[in-house]
């Protein structure tokens, strides 16, 4: 895998990591749009604490900031950089598929 494409998955398995991250990009894909107030309305989660959360999430590209009316900013999911953490998987687990394949067979000969 390129080393573009390795950082921005590196970057999205640690945002990942966190479940409050996952609960807030969870909440996002379901509801759409929303500002850090608004999810802490939605999520067990601190407003500061979700802006924190948001700030890592944008730097990872798992999220935009989309300036909103009097000052709001409303936050929208991005998929592009999960798709290349699917795509760093994939490569893992066809790899694993090839071996596992291949010890089976050996075994059942």
């Amino acid at each position: 895998m390129r080393p573009d494409l390795e950082a921005t998955a590196e970057r999205v398995f640690a945002a990942l990591a966190d479940p409050s991250r996952r609960s807030i990009l969870a909440t996002l894909a379901a509801d759409g749009p929303a500002t850090a107030t608004d999810l802490a309305a939605r999520l067990p989660i601190t407003r500061q604490a979700i802006a924190k959360h948001l700030a890592l999430l944008t730097g990872a590209g798992l999220v935009t900031a989309e300036p909103g009316e009097r000052r709001r900013v409303r936050y929208r999911v991005r998929t592009a950089p999960m798709r290349v953490a699917q795509q760093f998987l994939n490569v893992l687990a066809g790899d694993w598929d090839d071996r596992l394949d291949a010890l089976k067979d050996h075994l059942e000969q």
